[in-house]
């Protein structure tokens, strides 16, 4: 077996994009790895909340995604996930608004 990729199974593997200004803009060096990657996945899904008409009445873009979601998807404990939602918040990149409870908060996303 040839553990190389081949030119036809090039765009056959979708990837997550972490934005570089993460890493290399200063403001953001306090931003934990983690958290950078958690930015990454909501990126992600704001392809979707668009497909669903989810804008609120200024057209901004928001997304569900608990943290139950974020701990399946990254693999790490309760605490841990709302910390690094926290994280963003405090690096101005999320801005998280409840619902109340029982609903998931509502994440809007900010530009990097």
């Amino acid at each position: 077996m040839n553990p190389y990729f081949k030119l036809s199974e090039a765009e056959s593997y979708v990837f997550y994009k972490v934005p570089k200004a993460l890493f290399t803009e200063e403001k953001y060096k306090p931003v934990s790895t983690d958290a950078k990657m958690l930015y990454g996945l909501l990126l992600d899904r704001m392809h979707l909340s668009a497909k669903n008409g989810w804008t609120d009445k200024r057209g901004r873009i928001y997304q569900f995604f608990t943290v139950k979601e974020a701990q399946e998807k990254l693999r790490f404990g309760h605490e841990k996930i709302c910390r690094l939602f926290s994280e963003l918040e405090q690096a101005d990149l999320i801005v998280r608004k409840r619902q109340g409870q029982g609903k998931p908060n509502i994440i809007y996303l900010k530009k990097f």
